[in-house]
């Protein structure tokens, strides 16, 4: 049993708490995700857990021979090598093992009678048959193939790889060793959603124990059962995946939420008061006193994702049903190879419509092609009367430019109505107190490319064209933009790599692949089942309503308005009766007890695992072999029963949906 444990670590960056007394326990089998809000400290916790930073206090301890495997969210590079050379790197562990393994063989050649070099040999023998390295070359082809990449890329120089592949690469490596402890950090940042698929099962399978941090709550939901969250440098557990989390930390800390309103009640009455009468003589000493309250108050903060942000589109210009019609488009790089071949659409007026397909598909080329930023393709395209098309795409930043602040920059774009709103919005869009001061000029891709989504977002349009809108957005920005793109009046074609945003907002879903197009009605859950069933596989069905199994067509439209399946348990006439209600009802009833059972056994059990977590990282125990190992067993049973209850909890958590 691999782990990585703190306790009491604490670490501060001049007079800011990063980390305050933090306990963590990462062994095999753990499956964690870290959320807290943008700069609460998850990057540098990750590294403190990796080794690379150290804490001003506290302990960290690990398994001996443990192997632990870090993924930073950017800026690895490589060069000099090949891809397939560079994919083997990540085997070096076992070369290492190899060469132990020899030289113990020379020992045991020159002094035969010395048992104990038998054994460490024995031992290393058996640990390098179970790392895997033996099978390293099919590990790494099917690593590589799943990340995206292609068997003609293992021959070409890493340095041929953009920035967003390099990191796919490192990610690749880290995957390749097969770690005891994995730690990722934003692994999904750079991957398309079949990349995303294919690592979702990897972390479904993979044996060790890892922690990541996404802003990808689907892909959070479908890898994870544990969440931990720093908040104010305090780090808490709480069990179950991140909706779970979501849900749970909501109702938790609704009495923080009316504490820190009632506090904003106060604050505003001391300050007013001291505004208006500190420079009266009569009201001077009262006021300084008010003064001296508001400085000795300790302020109440909420987490940027409960202050829940809401805003909306201007009202879209009118247009008429058929807002756009593509007929025999075709669109060629290189002359002889047509990215797009012949392509058939039509848009009508409220379609959310998301083109899907693998990188190189021509997804964002199509996009380009609708938003009229591209004229050299074939074919025909008729905007309907009165269209007024709204474009985002990554190269937007590239306009974005001054010395102008990012406020005073957007005060001049936006609409007089929507002025009282923007710092509101900047902030949903991760723009927070003064960042709104910031001059355009020393903005990050990353920041510009929020600021031209924010831009689009200000203009009265009824065609929104959107390209990756949710890259550098973090969960809470992507809900505001969920919110906001439903109450939209008008037609949205966009293109993302985020599970969970597409099957929230799709109303139908384009399949491009390469000189092939389809289209299906329904949203990306059916979508989903209708490939599962051609590939003959199949997946889980969400407890969404789900359309009927209408067929695609082969080459241009499906139907539009295929049959929905019933999805309740609704007589025909669509009513249920009063005998069928009472039952409902009280199977809700029970569903909800055993829900509430169930999480207080589970808060138990978890109490008894903070108890044996905090013994572990007691000196006296982790030093002491024996005393280790029992605690460790007693964890291990802790942590398989609250495995279980979670489990329950999940089954009988489906009833009540």
């Amino acid at each position: 049993m691999a782990f990585v444990q703190f306790s009491k670590v604490s670490l501060a960056f001049g007079d800011r708490d990063i980390l305050k007394d933090v306990t963590i326990n990462l062994q095999t089998g753990s499956k964690v995700a870290l959320t807290g809000a943008n700069g609460a400290g998850k990057s540098t916790l990750i590294k403190v857990l990796a080794g690379l930073v150290q804490p001003d206090s506290g302990t960290r301890a690990v398994q001996k021979d443990s192997r632990i495997a870090y993924l930073p969210q950017s800026g690895l590079t490589h060069h000099g090598c090949s891809l397939r050379e560079e994919a083997d790197k990540a085997f070096e562990f076992g070369y290492e093992m190899q060469r132990q393994i020899d030289q113990l063989g020379e020992q045991m050649a020159a002094a035969p009678e010395n048992t104990n070099l038998a054994v460490r040999q024995a031992d290393l023998i058996q640990a390098l048959e179970e790392s895997g390295w033996h099978r390293r070359e099919a590990a790494a082809e099917s690593v590589l193939l799943g990340l995206g990449f292609s068997r003609s890329d293992f021959d070409k120089r890493t340095e041929e790889f953009s920035g967003g592949w390099q990191m796919r690469i490192a990610l690749a490596k880290a995957l390749m060793q097969n770690p005891d402890i994995l730690l990722l950090d934003e692994p999904t940042n750079y991957l398309d959603i079949e990349a995303r698929n294919w690592l979702e099962g990897f972390l479904k399978d993979f044996r060790g124990g890892f922690l990541l941090v996404s802003h990808d709550r689907y892909f959070l939901d479908v890898t994870i059962n544990e969440v931990y969250e720093l908040f104010n440098g305090d780090l808490k557990r709480y069990p179950g995946n991140f909706t779970h989390y979501e849900k749970v930390r909501e109702v938790e800390l609704k009495t923080l939420i009316a504490e820190y309103e009632q506090q904003q009640q106060e604050i505003n009455k001391l300050e007013e008061f001291i505004n208006r009468f500190g420079a009266k003589a009569t009201k001077a000493a009262q006021a300084q006193e008010y003064q001296k309250r508001l400085e000795k108050m300790v302020r109440i903060e909420i987490p940027e994702s409960l202050k829940k942000i809401h805003f909306s589109f201007p009202p879209a210009p009118h247009a008429g049903r058929l807002v756009y019609r593509m007929n025999g488009i075709c669109k060629s790089y290189d002359g002889s190879h047509n990215v797009l071949d012949n392509l058939d659409l039509t848009l009508e007026n409220g379609d959310r419509l998301v083109v899907a397909g693998r990188n190189g598909a021509g997804k964002s080329t199509l996009l380009r092609i609708i938003a009229e930023q591209d004229s050299n393709f074939t074919g025909q395209v008729i905007p309907g009367a009165g269209v007024k098309i709204g474009y985002f795409s990554q190269d937007n930043a590239e306009t974005i430019k001054g010395k102008q602040t990012i406020l005073e920059y957007l005060e001049g774009e936006a609409p007089l109505e929507l002025i009282p709103k923007l710092r509101d919005m900047l902030g949903a869009f991760l723009f927070r107190g003064d960042d709104v001061y910031k001059s355009l000029d020393v903005l990050s891709g990353g920041e510009k490319a929020r600021i031209a989504l924010l831009q689009l977002l200000l203009s009265p349009v009824n065609l929104l064209v959107l390209d990756e809108p949710t890259n550098h957005l973090d969960i809470h920005s992507k809900d505001v933009l969920l919110d906001a793109l439903k109450g939209f009046g008008g037609t949205v074609v966009f293109v993302s790599h985020d599970r969970g945003f597409i099957e929230q907002l799709a109303t139908r879903v384009l399949e491009l692949t390469p000189g092939h197009f389809r289209v299906f009605p329904g949203n990306y859950q059916f979508y989903m089942e209708q490939i599962a069933k051609e590939e003959g596989e199949s997946l889980p069905l969400s407890t969404a309503g789900k359309p009927s199994s209408a067929t695609p067509s082969s080459g241009g439209q499906a139907p539009r308005n295929a049959p929905q399946s019933a999805g309740s348990n609704a007589s025909s006439t669509g009513k249920l009766s009063y005998e069928e209600q009472k039952r409902l009802e009280a199977d809700r009833r029970k569903a909800e007890k055993l829900v509430a059972r169930i999480e207080g056994e589970i808060e138990a059990l978890e109490a008894k695992k903070s108890e044996l977590e905090a013994r572990m990282a007691d000196s006296a125990v982790y030093s002491n072999g024996e005393k280790a190992k029992a605690v460790q067993r007693e964890l291990d049973e802790i942590a398989s029963q609250i495995e279980a209850k979670t489990a329950e909890w999940e089954a009988a958590s489906e009833a009540l949906m």
